[in-house]
């Protein structure tokens, strides 16, 4: 058992959730991964929760995936401006410390009839910080989509099948 958990990988999932959608892919996607890969842990960590009981915000000792929803005030995505409001905290994670040069992607969701605002906080994260936009889903996410991610972090994370 002891030489078990020696290759345990943990897996990072950072995100913030405010209607309940991030929530439910990511909780979704932490049961798939489980299910599919062998000697892993994954980790949630909503930092809505970390902003909401007043704790610092700390270091990332692992490398993480983050999942972000897109919320903005303004502007139509393409020739003006535009606000992100309510998902800044994540931003301020991620630029916390060290944990930018950590973040493996981001992984945006959002509403397509909003056409090119769809997953837009996503890709200014991905040019702020300078890692990739991994993927991206609507709303609440399909099964396809939770397999495809489960995918693309499977192979940052060089997990084994079980």
């Amino acid at each position: 058992m002891e030489k078990e958990n020696i290759n345990m990988k943990k897996v990072s999932l950072v995100y913030i959730s405010l209607s309940g959608n991030t929530e439910s892919f990511v909780t979704r996607l932490k049961t798939y991964l489980l299910e599919q890969y062998k000697n892993i842990e994954v980790e949630k960590i909503h930092i809505k929760d970390l902003v909401k009981e007043g704790e610092d915000f700390f270091e990332m000792t692992n490398p993480y995936v983050v999942f972000l929803p897109t919320y903005l005030e303004g502007g139509n995505g393409v020739d003006n401006g535009d606000v992100e409001i309510l998902t800044t905290p994540v931003g301020d994670f991620i630029a916390y410390g060290d944990n930018a040069s950590k973040c493996l992607g981001v992984v945006g969701s959002g509403n397509r009839n909003f056409n090119n605002q769809y997953c837009l906080t996503a890709k200014q994260y991905s040019q702020r910080f300078g890692f990739p936009v991994l993927a991206d889903f609507e709303m609440r996410g399909m099964l396809g989509d939770i397999k495809k991610v489960a995918g693309i972090i499977a192979d940052l994370y060089e997990l084994e099948d079980l």
